[in-house]
């Protein structure tokens, strides 16, 4: 399998989040866009963005204008479009996920970031953001457990199962990190104060510049233990 430019994969520009939706069509089910946003707000968001319903309903039409799904009214007491995997769908997504390559999770951390840039912030400011990140984390993880629990009596989700087990904890590791990383506050914020005469540069240029040589050197040399003060 080929996998072009802007996300096309034999001819089919579908996007990751299109892929998703072809995916948990797979079961054979009718299901609507609503039953979907259900599923997603139920497994994936814990490991993979949560698109609006406005992207799930426009990535479904597009799905179908590519003959990868249809669709039908279900005039129920609510009328309701109700979409199915086609056989090309079926095939296109089982294609994908085999033979596309695997991209490494993108991690855009909204509190590292403020951490990383911590000399910007307010005294106090910085606990504040951890705090609200442990609770956040803690949250997550009940939530994940919540839903290890329920899966276990249905054979057909044991890989969901899976895949909540690994959130579950990965977000009891966040919210422990971010109680540890509270706990270092106090000799960061020390260091930090006792370095920093007439205002602060960061980053310095011609430093960073020094040290990209010296991993360089480093990595050249195959000792990746080695001390980089020398």
């Amino acid at each position: 399998m080929t996998e072009h430019a802007g996300g096309e994969t034999d001819g089919l520009n579908v996007s990751p989040t299109g892929w998703a939706l072809l995916g948990l069509l797979t079961s054979g089910e009718e299901l609507s866009g609503y039953d979907i946003k259900k599923w997603i707000n139920w497994a994936i968001r814990f490991f993979y963005s949560s698109p609006a319903y406005s992207q799930i309903y426009s990535e479904l039409k597009r799905l179908e204008r590519l003959g990868l799904v249809s669709s039908r009214v279900d005039a129920g007491v609510r009328s309701r479009r109700m979409y199915k995997i086609t056989d090309a769908g079926q095939v296109a997504v089982e294609r994908w996920i085999n033979d596309d390559p695997v991209e490494p999770p993108t991690l855009k951390h909204n509190p590292m970031l403020r951490v990383m840039l911590g000399h910007l912030l307010k005294p106090g400011r910085l606990r504040e953001v951890l705090t609200d990140h442990a609770a956040y984390a803690e949250q997550l993880h009940q939530a994940a457990a919540t839903e290890v629990r329920w899966t276990t009596e249905q054979p057909a989700w044991a890989y969901a199962r899976l895949a909540l087990k690994w959130s579950e904890q990965y977000y009891a590791a966040e919210r422990e990190l971010a109680l540890q990383m509270i706990k270092d506050l106090d000799a960061v914020e020390e260091t930090f104060g006792e370095n920093v005469t007439g205002g602060i540069q960061f980053p310095v240029r011609e430093y960073w510049y020094e040290l990209e040589r010296r991993i360089a050197a480093e990595s050249a040399q195959g000792d990746p233990g080695g001390d980089p003060a020398n």
